[in-house]
């Protein structure tokens, strides 16, 4: 739901043309750990929400998904903010588990992390599964998404 996150993220900071980053083993964790849930018979989702013009920040989002996302076997969609207007959406980004739990990712100004917050509150956990919901259903699949 943000236009920039982590900003001294050594593989962002490659992106943008600093020193070399090999990714190879932060997928290789991200690979490992998707792998584990669908293995449990899990569907990893993933929606984002954007602003476009893209910020440098979703540019590169957008440039690893294939590889670090798709590869591990996520679903991927993007839906431009524009598209938002008329939706009912949490204030901060989520990870919802098994309709049980959310994972709150609270953000400085900047997007460095600065904490991440369990809900288990069920008002709470419909209200961001149906704003997801609805984002999943107009957003379009990465493999279609263009930035431009």
């Amino acid at each position: 739901m943000r236009d920039a996150y982590t900003p001294d993220d050594p593989s962002f900071l490659a992106f943008q043309g600093g020193p070399a980053f090999d990714r190879t083993e932060r997928e290789q964790r991200w690979h490992r750990l998707i792998d584990t849930a669908r293995s449990r018979g899990v569907t990893v989702r993933r929606a984002r929400v954007v602003s476009l013009p893209a910020s440098d920040y979703i540019r590169f989002e957008h440039a690893v998904t294939d590889s670090m996302n798709i590869a591990a076997g996520e679903s991927v969609r993007w839906l431009p903010r524009r598209q938002t207007s008329d939706l009912a959406l949490p204030g901060n980004d989520f990870w919802l588990f098994d309709d049980r739990v959310i994972r709150f990712h609270h953000f400085a100004g900047d997007g460095s992390i600065v904490e991440d917050e369990l809900c288990e509150d069920p008002d709470i956990i419909r209200s961001c599964r149906r704003a997801f919901e609805a984002v999943w259903a107009r957003a379009t699949d990465h493999a279609e998404f263009k930035l431009s």
